[in-house]
């Protein structure tokens, strides 16, 4: 059985950083490119950062290279998000997404999201 679940989220205050973690079960890690997206109420769901399977990164947005980090821990299947200096705009749900990587594979993955919230 497939399963990503996000950890890390929570109540912040603004400047404060956190790091959200997803750990992969049920297919081959290592051979899916992992993403992180959020979504905001109201709002679509946005992507933020791309790792592929070689570990080359992505970022959707300039404002999220500076602030946003994407990694993988393929020992551990877990990808996660190091997020720095966080604003109130940065509330939202935050989600992984893993998607094939290699010919073979076949089939997107997302978790059940995790919450984020910038207050003071």
């Amino acid at each position: 059985q497939v399963q990503l679940v996000e950890s890390g989220g929570g109540l912040v205050q603004p400047g404060g950083s956190l790091r959200l973690s997803c750990t992969a079960s049920g297919f081959t890690f290592v051979n899916y490119a992992m993403s992180w997206w959020r979504q905001a109420p109201g709002k679509e769901r946005e992507l933020l950062a791309t790792i592929t399977t070689a570990g080359g990164v992505t970022h959707s947005a300039d404002s999220m290279k500076g602030r946003f980090s994407i990694s993988r821990d393929n020992a551990k299947t877990t990808v996660y998000l190091q997020m720095n200096s966080l604003k109130a705009e940065d509330t939202a749900v935050y989600f992984c997404k893993a998607e094939p990587g290699v010919w073979w594979e076949e089939g997107d993955y997302w978790g059940q999201g995790t919450q984020v919230t910038v207050s003071s």
